[in-house]
């Protein structure tokens, strides 16, 4: 049965943020971009087969703390001084569900001289002007993720009722209005689940909300072990992928 991921996205928050504290199991390096500091949080509102994370966004890890801004922001900054990075993320669930905490947790980073890459499903921002507009205000570069080309596949793979893959879209729209550079976001096009005639069609519906969208980040499903056995029970196996 698909679901609304604007009312799944209600029922986690109410369990992964207490106030302006959020859930996060895990704080670590990583070479991704060059190199960035990483904090790994619970909790997502949509249900995509192929996720890395889906124990822990899905899930409780036992591990699990609510943690406060300061407290995520502190440990970012330290991680990415002693390594030697510019960079700072949310990951592994949608940083957009706890939308106050993540705005303090990306002023906190950016009064650091960090740049805060933002990677979201989109569809908070798709949904809530305001939320692209405050993102908008901040030294933050915006990864939209973009699950498949089409309704249906988008829906299949994320569980999310059809309507919800215009989201994304929504979401680099506003953040357009909002006056966000158009250099400081991105599309993140996961390949495997359609034709070369669908992905056309979305590059070219990126390039109708602005030209330089439709220079995308092609995203290449990593069959883990964990990630394949939920793929083939599906009978979502992608047409292209990488082995870890």
């Amino acid at each position: 049965m698909v679901f609304n991921p604007l009312e799944l996205g209600k029922k986690v928050s109410k369990i992964v943020c207490k106030n302006d504290k959020r859930l996060y199991y895990r704080f670590r390096g990583g070479a991704f971009y060059g190199g960035i500091a990483t904090a790994d949080t619970v909790g997502c509102n949509l249900r995509c087969v192929f996720c890395w994370s889906w124990r822990s966004s899905h899930q409780i890890p036992k591990d699990a703390k609510l943690l406060a801004a300061e407290e995520v922001s502190s440990k970012l900054i330290e991680i990415a001084r002693r390594r030697g990075y510019s960079l700072a993320r949310i990951t592994g669930g949608e940083p957009t569900l706890c939308s106050s905490h993540l705005l303090r947790v990306i002023d906190l980073v950016n009064e650091e001289g960090l740049l805060f890459i933002l990677e979201t499903n989109g569809i908070l921002m798709g949904y809530d002007e305001k939320l692209a507009r405050e993102i908008a205000k901040r030294n933050v570069f915006v990864r939209v993720s973009i699950k498949a080309p089409t309704p249906e596949k988008f829906s299949k793979i994320t569980g999310a009722s059809k309507e919800f893959f215009e989201y994304p879209f929504k979401a680099l729209e506003n953040l357009i209005r909002a006056g966000h550079p158009v250099r400081m976001m991105r599309a993140s096009v996961v390949l495997g689940y359609g034709s070369e005639k669908e992905y056309a069609e979305l590059l070219r519906r990126l390039a109708s909300i602005h030209p330089e969208l439709a220079d995308v980040e092609w995203e290449i499903i990593t069959l883990y072990p964990s990630v394949k056995r939920r793929l083939e029970k599906k009978g979502l196996l992608p047409s292209v992928y990488s082995v870890p």
